[in-house]
This record gives structure tokens, C-alpha cells and sequence, in this order.
């Protein structure tokens, strides 16, 4: 295939620097915004008098065939051709003609690219958007299920207080709504359409850029042409969006790789979400949350290679930016593979409710309640403190539970003590009490619930 660029050169290209240079092999991808955002183009020519009528008519009917073909299969890519936009170009005329050659008035590649980048993502993104709401969705349901359902809460990954199972999985829901919100808010900014920047410094075509924009969606214009062919902060944007979601399934995945190890075993992984082991028959393994958890490297370094690909670039346009496609066609694919895995390995997972008590009646993470029922008795808090540190002490060196400590024992203790105190420390009363907005009280967390629900009907 003749190079669209052959007239200025004596010399073929050298074909290792042909394969080195061309790009066909990962930007084919955006085939149908390529096609789309040429018809916008051969609307705009022919609206503004730069082409005829009869050509804008054939381009369009020449592009819509080859849409056709490609999608049907009956046109392959050729791997020979630079890129997606020359082989839809070179094809076009082939199939009408002269008209074809003039379908690349008044743009470049460098708005052309820029704007099917903009239009690929915008359409990859409305797709995770719709996978972040149904992952939400089966957490918010799984928080439904196990409202009633106490575990211990933990720091340092050291048993602290009580907290019911709903309470934790709804701080990961919080988690990926801000995730939906970053995206979402992302998209908003990209969605500017740079054509009619031209390669970096506009036109001497009269075109309306805003026309073009319009029937392709897009809510504004790029205001400064060199900034429409160079600007690559949306893929960063993206990418640093991608890499916080991805980093909040990773602490998902580590959770519930303890959870389902036998010193936790809070969790079950249903048998379709889990693997064995070559060699020890009795092995259950979590090896989705692993893979998942793992891939999360892999989206920052997307966004690491971008950033340091784009740093050092002059304005305007750099053949160096031809690396920002594999980076976010990589992270885009991770992200809504490992969502795809991981919302239905969550949704089909058995909460192990007994044990995560078992493990909440042990690490006497009632301890704070019994200083807050000394503290509602009268005395001071950091008194308190240290007097149930004191009762804790007493409770190690003789193997037994503040929830079993004899009466006596507390009255010597302290004469605030009343035999309520029981009732007062026990699991359900410890979660029951936190009434603070936000907290693992029952009231609270229907709170959360109902706020998770109404974000998904919004």
C-alpha cells in the first residue's frame, strides 16, 4: 500500500521501521468512531461549500459500506496500512474514487486521531459506568442480606470493635461511587471536540467546527487548536480514575483472601469464582481476588508510561503520542474484565455469619464499650481508659472474657459497676448503641442503604 505521505520521499520505507511505526495492530479498535467522525466531516465540507453535495453523498455512502463490511466481516484490516485512518481512507477510494481523496480537506490526522480517541472512550466509559452500577447494586444487596450480621472490625489488621457485615462492605460501596463520580466527571471534561484544529495551527477552510461537534455528541469545541492536537490529560485522567478503582478491588481482594483462608474463614467463594491446586487435592483457592488484586499494577503502570511518555513532549503534536492508545486500550480492558469477575464472584459468595461472631467474641473488642459505661456512670474518660486496660490485663493473665468476668471481680474493681454491665458489652448491644450518623448502628447503616439506592436509581 502506497503511503498517503509518498510524494515528498524517493525512497521506500524501510520495512522494520514500517512495522515499528505503524500503529493498525491496537488502533483498528476505534474503526467505527473513525468512520462516524469522517460522515460529521463530510456533512460539515459539503454544508459549508468546501465539497459538493454529490461527493459529500458518495463518501458517506462509500463509508457506510465499509462499516458494513468490517462488521460484518467481509472486510479484514489490513496490517500493511500506517494506521486505522489511512486504511479507511485508502479503502473509501478504492470504492468511489476521487471523492474519497477529498474527504481529508480541512483536518489532519492529529485532530482526526484525537477526536476518535475522545469518541472511543467516551463509549468504553459509559460501559464501565453501567458495570460500576451493577457492582454497586450486588453490594448494596449483599449489605441487605447481612445487616443483622456481626464480625470484628479491625485496625493495624488487629481485632478493634464490632461491626456488622453490612457496615463493612458498605464502605466499599462508598468507595466505588466516588470511583463512578471520578469517571463520570472525567468524561465530562473530555468531551470537547478537537476536529478542525487541523494538524496544529487550524484551517484556511471556512468549517464549522461546532457543526461537526453537534452531530457527534460532543458538548463543546477545543478553544485552542495546538492544545485540541496535543492534549492528552483526559487519557491521564482516565487513567488515574482507572487507577483508584482499581486499587479499591485490590483492598476488596485482599479482604477476601484472608476471609476465605481457614484463620478467617468468614468467606466462601462459590466454586465457579475458585481454583484447586495441581498437586494438594484438598486446595480452595481465591484466585480470581488474586488476579484481580495483581492486576492493579498493571493500570498504574498504564498511567505511569503515559505520564512519562507525555512529559518531556514540545507542543504540538509528537509521534510519541501514538503510545497513549496501547496504555489506555490496556487499562480500559483490565478494568472492565476484572469488574465482569468480580460482581458476580461477590454476589455468589456465602457469608460464613458463625464464625465471623466466634471471631468477634475473642480480642475483647468491647473494650471501649465498658469505658463508655463507666464514662455514662460518672467517671472521666481517660480514668475509664485506663481502668478497663487494667480489667483487660486481669482477663489475659487469667484466660477469660470481660463477658465473663465474676460480678465480684467488677465490683472490686470499681463500685459504678452494676450487673447491667453485661447486658451493656455484650456483641449486639455494642453494635446496637453506635447511633453516631455513619456508624455501624442499625439505624445508620439503613441510612447507607437507602443513600447506595437511591444513587442507583438516580
Amino acid at each position: 500500500m502506497d503511503k498517503m505521505w509518498a510524494g515528498r520521499f524517493s525512497k521506500q520505507l524501510d520495512k522494520l521501521a514500517d512495522d515499528f511505526n505503524s500503529s493498525i495492530r491496537f488502533d483498528c479498535r476505534m474503526y467505527k468512531q473513525d468512520i462516524e467522525g469522517s460522515i460529521a466531516h463530510a456533512l460539515m465540507l459539503a454544508s459549508k461549500g468546501i465539497i459538493t453535495a454529490e461527493d459529500s453523498s458518495q463518501i458517506i455512502e462509500g463509508l457506510t459500506s465499509i462499516l458494513s463490511d468490517i462488521e460484518s466481516g467481509a472486510l479484514q484490516f489490513d496490517m500493511n496500512a500506517e494506521d486505522i485512518h489511512m486504511f479507511i481512507e485508502s479503502e473509501l477510494t478504492k470504492r468511489i474514487g476521487d471523492a474519497g481523496k477529498r474527504l481529508h480537506t480541512a483536518r489532519s490526522r492529529n485532530d482526526q486521531v484525537a477526536l476518535d480517541i475522545r469518541m472511543y472512550l467516551r463509549a468504553e466509559n459509559e460501559e464501565i459506568l453501567s458495570m460500576l452500577k451493577t457492582l454497586i447494586e450486588a453490594l448494596r444487596d449483599k449489605a441487605q442480606e447481612n445487616t443483622d450480621v456481626i464480625m470484628p472490625g479491625y485496625t493495624h489488621l488487629q481485632r478493634a470493635q464490632p461491626v456488622t457485615f453490612a457496615h463493612h462492605i458498605l464502605a466499599y460501596a462508598m468507595m466505588f461511587i466516588r470511583d463512578y463520580s471520578r469517571i463520570k466527571d472525567a468524561v465530562k471534561r473530555m468531551n470537547a471536540s478537537p476536529i478542525g484544529s487541523c494538524a496544529l495551527a487550524g484551517t484556511t477552510y471556512n468549517t464549522d467546527r461546532s457543526f461537526e461537534a453537534q452531530h457527534l455528541g460532543f458538548d463543546t469545541i477545543t478553544l485552542n487548536s495546538i492544545d485540541g492536537v496535543s492534549d492528552r490529560d483526559f487519557c491521564l485522567e482516565l487513567l488515574s480514575a482507572y487507577s483508584i478503582l482499581m486499587m479499591h478491588l485490590s483492598r476488596f481482594c485482599e479482604e477476601i483472601t484472608l476471609w476465605c483462608s481457614w484463620e478467617f474463614k468468614f468467606m466462601e467463594l462459590d466454586d465457579s469464582y475458585s481454583t484447586g491446586s495441581s498437586i494438594m487435592p484438598q486446595k480452595k483457592n481465591p484466585d480470581m481476588a488474586e488476579l484481580i488484586r495483581g492486576k492493579c499494577g498493571r493500570v498504574y503502570g498504564d498511567l505511569v508510561a503515559l505520564l512519562t511518555t507525555l512529559k518531556g513532549l514540545p507542543l504540538a503534536y509528537n509521534k510519541d503520542m501514538q503510545e497513549d492508545k496501547e496504555a489506555i486500550f490496556d487499562a480500559v480492558d483490565t478494568v472492565k474484565l476484572c469488574i465482569s469477575v468480580f460482581t458476580p464472584m461477590i454476589a455468589t459468595s456465602t457469608v460464613l455469619k458463625d464464625n465471623m461472631y466466634k471471631a468477634a467474641q475473642k480480642g475483647f473488642i468491647n473494650a471501649t464499650d465498658l469505658a463508655d459505661y463507666l464514662v455514662k456512670k460518672g467517671m472521666p474518660f481517660r480514668s475509664a481508659y485506663k481502668l478497663v486496660g487494667e480489667t483487660v490485663a486481669y482477663c489475659i493473665a487469667n484466660n477469660t472474657v470481660l463477658e465473663d468476668l465474676p460480678f465480684e471481680k467488677y465490683k472490686e474493681l470499681s463500685e459504678l459497676f452494676d450487673e447491667d454491665v453485661y447486658t451493656d458489652i455484650s456483641l449486639e448491644a455494642c453494635v446496637n448503641k453506635r447511633i453516631s450518623q455513619g456508624g455501624t448502628g442499625p439505624k445508620s447503616v439503613q441510612t447507607q442503604i437507602d443513600f447506595v439506592t437511591g444513587f442507583l436509581n438516580d
